[in-house]
């Protein structure tokens, strides 16, 4: 999706990411329902954000789409195990820290780390999801 001012098509998107456009429009109807995209009908229709780029987080759109997966592994902890409450302990850090890092990448970081990797390559660059 771009970040300019006019929608952009499914048709589009699933072309530019390589990806088949059933697929692309169950992500963009969840990103919808989470408010982070709108649609526009029509001839000249397709989907933009719906809020600014600075504004919308790697973690909303993970988790928009249902792949806001955990790190803490889902296995039973023996409590007379130390072992296994220091390490249950250590999981969970690392499952609060990522997490706090999807929350700190906005899609505008992306959209200047695409820049910067494309300007290396020399090639134009646009927001998409």
């Amino acid at each position: 999706m771009q970040g300019g001012d006019r929608p952009v098509s499914v048709t589009e998107m699933a072309q530019r990411q390589g990806m088949p456009p059933r697929l692309l429009e169950k992500l963009l109807l969840e990103l919808r329902r989470a408010g982070l995209v709108r649609a526009q009908r029509g001839v000249h229709g397709g989907y933009r954000l719906n809020r600014s780029p600075r504004a919308i987080s790697l973690a909303e759109i993970l988790q928009a789409v249902g792949d806001d997966r955990h790190l803490l592994p889902r296995l039973p902890v023996d409590e007379a195990q130390t072992d296994d409450w220091v390490a249950r302990l250590v999981w969970e850090r690392l499952a609060q820290n990522w997490q706090k890092t999807l929350a700190a990448i906005a899609l505008e970081d992306l959209y200047y780390d695409a820049c910067s990797y494309r300007a290396r390559r020399h090639r134009d660059t646009e927001y998409t999801i």
